[in-house]
């Protein structure tokens, strides 16, 4: 017996040419019967002193507002009828995409790329980075 497919879309709202093509191959991909899973990955501060900048309750509130938002995006964006749960991730982007495909055992990452300018050959997207370290397949779609 084969198993639905399952597919994770990390989506930065941000940016409509993150999400945009992406959404539309990985809805290609997904079938009648398979689940979409959209992630979305607030970033932690990164140094302990920068977190001083910043109110005490400041990444709760940051995330809740994240998950208002992604619903809000999930609910204008992914056709009704599609089986579609959202993920608010907080961390390191790249990090958190890979976590989140091992925990839901996803057959693919669907995940948009920008054109590549010099500083992503010197520091590497996180898109370059979920492709070569994912466990599953990985659809890496152009703006």
């Amino acid at each position: 017996m084969t198993r639905s497919r399952i597919i994770l879309l990390p989506v930065d709202l941000s940016d409509e040419g993150s999400w945009r093509k992406p959404l539309a191959e990985a809805l290609l991909l997904l079938g009648a019967d398979g689940v979409l899973h959209v992630a979305s990955v607030l970033p932690d501060f990164g140094l302990a002193q920068v977190s001083g900048f910043f109110g005490k309750d400041y990444e709760k509130q940051a995330l809740h507002a994240m998950g208002e938002a992604l619903t809000e995006w999930v609910n204008a964006n992914v056709p009704e009828g599609v089986e579609v749960h959202p993920h608010v991730l907080h961390g390191t982007i790249y990090d958190q995409i890979l976590g989140a495909a091992r925990k839901l055992d996803v057959d693919t990452i669907v995940i948009g790329s920008h054109r590549p300018a010099l500083k992503d050959y010197l520091l590497g997207p996180n898109a370059a980075r979920v492709v070569r370290h994912a466990r599953c397949s990985v659809y890496v779609v152009r703006e």
